[in-house]
């Protein structure tokens, strides 16, 4: 659930930074909002991927000295239609513009794509404290729905009827909330108990990252987060649909809540059978759920729905102390995995949104 987290403090991120080549930007836009969440106090930073026509300035999205970006043109027109919308999660310690491969992707599909950096746990400001706070993550997701359906601006580009969710790693879990799954504290703790990798490593190890720094932190003891919070129900009946790509929370959710999900959940693991974490293992959630689907991903593993790294990028971030394989090399490369994926989560989203492929 954590793959960024020691490279948080890494001065790499651009958001946006200049395309040589204009060509490659054509039919899908990009533009930075904020939006307004009451329970966070403090506005969120959203990215908007969107259908567009020719215009605006060529960019490309998350490129940085670890990460290659994907093009798309900055405030470039809209192109004509309603679209769904697509909102997103990204994982623990990340940030929203490391999911653009496959925004970009499902923009192109025909569809609007949203997703906020999530205060707390994206890159540079993530603390063990606040991982667990899923309902903080719904709500983000919940206002970006509320914003783009109501701002004029936006509103007449997307068919608010159809409406879909997709989250990597604690994203996942964002995502499994968001659509009526429900989470049992004590059986995460349990978990916890008994695995000390991950995300209980995560909570067990001292450091956190405030204002792009590391900082120290008391070790987190799950059993006193605000249980009530943990286990309410974080449902937005908004939501037609759910594309859940490793979730996080795997062994602590409640079987009855899953039983009586009524939209289409769809599971990617990444990895061979077998070789799946116990954190974020989906078949049996699958199974669980009335309208669900599993899919393993072979030859690829957790890290492999991050960006396509940049030649040199795993040489130079073990050289700053980063432990995690985030650029290593799996038994497939990581653009051939991708488009797997993104062929996967496109057909999935346009079958059960309505959306006809070209």
């Amino acid at each position: 659930m954590n793959p960024l987290q020691s490279l948080s403090v890494l001065p790499v991120l651009l958001i946006a930074t200049a395309l040589p080549d204009p060509s490659l930007a054509t039919k899908v836009g990009v533009r930075e909002i904020s939006v307004t969440t009451p329970e966070r106090g403090r506005d969120l930073s959203v990215t908007v991927w969107y259908p567009a026509e020719a215009g605006g300035k060529p960019v490309m999205v998350g490129d940085n000295r670890v990460f290659k970006g994907a093009p798309a043109s900055a405030d470039a027109p809209f192109a004509g239609g309603r679209y769904p919308l697509v909102v997103m999660s990204h994982g623990s310690g990340s940030r929203i513009q490391g999911m653009t491969w496959l925004a970009t992707a499902l923009a192109k599909a025909g569809f609007v794509v949203a997703g906020p950096n999530h205060p707390g746990t994206t890159s540079g400001d993530s603390t063990p404290a606040n991982t667990p706070k899923i309902w903080e993550r719904t709500q983000d997701l919940s206002a970006v729905i509320d914003a783009l359906t109501a701002d004029p601006r936006w509103n007449g580009a997307i068919d608010a009827e159809n409406i879909g969710v997709v989250g990597f790693s604690l994203g996942g879990s964002a995502a499994m909330e968001i659509a009526g799954a429900r989470a049992d504290l004590e059986a995460y703790a349990r978990y916890c108990d008994a695995y000390t990798q991950w995300d209980c490593k995560w909570f067990a190890g001292g450091v956190g990252y405030v204002n792009e720094e590391q900082v120290k932190v008391d070790r987190l003891n799950l059993r006193t987060i605000d249980k009530a919070r943990f286990e309410q129900s974080n449902l937005d009946r908004r939501i037609k649909s759910a594309v859940l790509v490793d979730p996080g929370l795997a062994q602590a959710y409640d079987e009855e809540s899953l039983k009586r999900i009524a939209i289409p959940m769809n599971f990617i693991n990444l990895g061979d059978v077998g070789t799946v974490p116990p954190g974020v293992i989906a078949d049996k959630l699958a199974a669980l759920t009335p309208h669900g689907t599993y899919v393993a991903v072979e030859g690829s593993d957790h890290y492999s729905f991050l960006p396509e790294c940049r030649e040199g990028a795993a040489e130079m971030l073990k050289s700053v102390g980063e432990v995690d394989p985030i650029c290593d090399e799996t038994a497939r490369p990581r653009a051939e995995i991708h488009a797997e994926l993104e062929k996967l989560i496109v057909t999935t989203l346009q079958r059960t949104l309505g959306v006809h492929g070209e």
